[in-house]
C-alpha cells in the first residue's frame, strides 16, 4: 500500500481501538486484557511521537460483526474529519472478518486518507513494507480462530445441554436462575402462580385471547413488565398487555413440566446474527432436571385442550361447540358463520371449502347451527344417562380431592397477600413523596388511583381464593359439591363450555348430515 511522499510531514490524529470479546475474556492471555492494550497503545503512541486524540473500547463485542459501538462512533469521527490514523494491538482486534477486515484496510481507509497500523503484527499501511503483504493471510488466519473458536463454544454448550444442563440467558417465565448453580432452574413462586393460573383458564375453555383479556383486566404483570420490574420502581411503571401468542407460548413450553427443553434455536453462522428456528425433532430435552410447576398429566390435558380454544378470538358470539367441530369428509375445521339479521341465524361452513371454494375441493357442510348444538346436547345428554357410571365418577372425583389445585390456592393466596402489602406501602411512598415535593399533587392522585384499583382486584382475588380455600377444607361440602357436579353433568340440563370440552373431544359433520361424535370419558363408561 502506497502513500504520497507528501504524507510523512503529515500531522496525524490517532484513534487507538481496543476490543475484547467474550470468548476472549476465557480463553486468550491476560495480555489480550482492556487494560494491557491500552496501556501498550498509548505507549506506543507516545515513544512515536503522536498526537491521541480518542480512545475506542469494544468490551464483550465479537470480532466477526463490525456492528460494534465503539467502532461506528470511530467510523463516524473519521467521516467527520476529527482521526485520520487509527491503531489498534494487532489484526484481529480490529476484526476476525476477513472480508469485512480486509474492506476495511485495503479500500475504506485508503479511501478517508486513515493510516492504520497494527502494532504487535508490524503491519503499517504507510509503509510498503512485507508484513503488509501478509496481512490478508493473516485475517484469513484470525477468521478461522473465530470459525474455530464458535465451533469449540457450540460443541460444549451442546454437551452441557445434553448433561441437564441450563446455558441459555433469560429463563422461562416462572423459572430463575439458582443463586448456587447458574445451569440449573429453580421457582420463581411469584411467577408460577401466574403460570399455574393460565393453565386453570385454558382447563376451564378459555381461548388464548380471553385469558389474555382476563390477566389484561385484573392488571396481572406481563412477563416483560417483570423484567424491567428488575431495575425500575414498582409504581413509576405501566402495566403491559397479555396477547395470546404469550399464552400460547406459556401453555406449550413442556419446561413447566421439568423437563429442559433447549436447542430450540440457532445462528445461521459465527458471523450472521440471524436466529433460525430449529426442528423439533432436534430439541435437545431432558427429563425432570427441575421441579416442575404443572403437573405432567394437567399438561398433557391441556395441550389436548389448545386445538378446542383456538380460533375464536375475535368473534362477536362464542358458542359452545367452538373448535370441537371438523368436517368429516376432508378433515379440515368447520367454523361458524356470524349471526344474519334478518332471521337470526348463523350456519356452518367448511373451512377448506370457503378458502378454497372455486377449486371444488371440498362441500359446505351447512347447517344451522342452534339446531346442530341442540341435536348433539341431546346425543350427549343420552350418552351420559346410559353409558356414565356416577358411582364410578364419584370414586374418581374423590380420589382426586384437588389437593394439586389446593396447594395451588395457597400459593397463590401467599402471593397476593405480598402483592397488597407492596401495593400499600406504594401508597405510603407516593405519599411521603408528595409531602417531600417529589411528585405533583397531579402526579400524586394519578398514581393512587391506580394503586386503589389495583389494590380492590387483588382484594376480590384474594377473598374469592379465601373462600375456595376454605370450601375445599371441608368434607362435606366437597361431596355436596360433587354430587352437584356429577348430575349437572349427567342431565347436560345447563352445560357450558367447560363441560362440553371436557366431554367430547370432536364432532364430525359429513355432507349427508351425519354427525360423529368423539368422546372423551371412554374411562368413566
Amino acid at each position: 500500500m502506497r502513500f504520497n511522499v507528501d504524507d510523512i510531514n503529515k500531522t496525524y490524529n490517532v484513534g487507538i481501538y481496543i476490543r475484547l470479546s467474550r470468548e476472549d475474556d476465557d480463553k486468550i492471555l491476560e495480555s489480550e486484557s482492556i487494560t494491557n492494550q491500552r496501556s501498550l497503545l498509548t505507549q506506543y503512541v507516545k515513544e512515536n511521537n503522536l498526537r491521541l486524540t480518542d480512545v475506542y473500547i469494544d468490551d464483550g463485542y465479537s470480532g466477526t460483526n463490525f456492528d460494534r459501538p465503539d467502532f461506528n462512533r470511530l467510523i463516524k469521527d473519521i467521516e467527520k474529519g476529527k482521526i485520520n490514523m487509527v491503531i489498534t494491538k494487532d489484526m484481529s482486534r480490529l476484526g476476525r472478518d476477513y472480508i469485512e477486515t480486509g474492506r476495511y484496510i485495503e479500500k475504506y481507509f485508503p479511501e478517508h486518507g486513515v493510516r492504520y497500523i497494527a502494532v504487535t503484527d508490524n503491519i503499517d499501511t504507510f509503509i510498503d513494507g512485507s508484513n503488509n503483504d501478509i496481512a490478508p493471510f493473516k485475517a484469513i488466519m484470525n477468521d478461522m480462530y473465530a470459525k474455530d473458536i464458535s465451533k469449540k463454544i457450540k460443541s460444549s454448550l451442546k454437551a452441557k445441554q445434553k448433561e441437564g444442563k441450563w446455558v441459555s440467558g433469560r429463563c422461562p417465565f416462572g423459572y430463575m436462575k439458582d443463586p448456587n448453580n447458574k445451569n440449573h432452574l429453580i421457582v420463581n413462586e411469584e411467577q408460577a402462580v401466574i403460570v399455574r393460573r393460565i393453565f386453570d383458564m385454558c382447563l376451564e375453555g378459555l381461548s388464548f385471547y380471553k385469558i389474555a383479556l382476563k390477566l389484561t383486566k385484573e392488571k396481572v404483570k406481563t412477563p416483560a413488565e417483570y423484567y424491567r420490574f428488575e431495575w425500575k420502581n414498582n409504581y413509576h411503571l405501566n402495566y403491559g398487555l397479555w396477547n395470546a401468542k404469550t399464552i400460547r407460548d406459556i401453555l406449550t413450553n413442556r419446561m413447566y413440566t421439568g423437563d429442559l427443553v433447549q436447542n430450540k434455536r440457532n445462528k445461521v453462522n459465527y458471523k450472521v446474527k440471524k436466529i433460525i428456528k430449529n426442528n423439533p425433532e432436534n430439541y435437545i430435552i431432558v427429563e425432570n432436571t427441575h421441579e416442575a410447576i404443572i403437573d405432567k398429566n394437567i399438561f398433557c390435558e391441556v395441550q389436548k385442550r389448545i386445538p378446542k380454544n383456538v380460533g375464536r378470538n375475535e368473534k362477536k358470539e362464542t358458542h359452545l361447540l367452538d373448535g370441537l367441530l371438523y368436517c368429516g369428509d376432508c378433515g379440515h375445521r368447520i367454523s361458524v358463520t356470524p349471526r344474519r339479521k334478518k332471521d337470526n341465524r348463523c350456519y356452518t361452513i367448511c373451512n377448506y371449502y370457503r378458502t378454497y371454494m372455486k377449486n371444488h375441493v371440498c362441500t359446505t357442510h351447512s347447517n344451522n347451527y342452534d339446531t346442530l348444538e341442540k341435536v348433539i346436547l341431546n346425543t350427549l345428554k343420552e350418552l351420559c344417562l346410559n353409558y356414565i357410571d356416577k358411582k364410578k365418577v364419584k370414586e374418581e372425583a374423590l380420589k382426586n380431592i384437588n389437593e394439586y389445585d389446593k396447594e395451588n390456592i395457597k400459593k397463590e393466596i401467599s402471593f397476593l397477600e405480598t402483592e397488597i402489602n407492596n401495593i400499600n406501602n406504594n401508597l405510603d411512598n407516593i405519599y411521603l413523596d408528595k409531602l417531600n415535593k417529589v411528585i405533583t399533587e397531579e402526579q400524586f392522585n394519578r398514581v393512587k388511583v391506580k394503586l386503589e384499583n389495583e389494590l380492590k382486584i387483588k382484594k376480590n382475588r384474594y377473598m374469592e381464593l379465601i373462600s375456595n380455600f376454605n370450601g375445599k377444607n371441608n368434607k362435606e361440602i366437597n361431596y355436596k359439591k360433587i354430587d352437584k357436579f356429577i348430575d349437572k353433568f349427567l342431565s347436560m340440563k345447563y352445560p357450558n363450555r367447560e363441560l362440553i370440552i371436557n366431554l367430547v373431544d370432536r364432532i364430525e359433520i359429513f355432507e349427508d348430515k351425519n354427525i360423529n361424535i368423539k368422546l372423551s370419558f371412554n374411562n368413566y363408561c
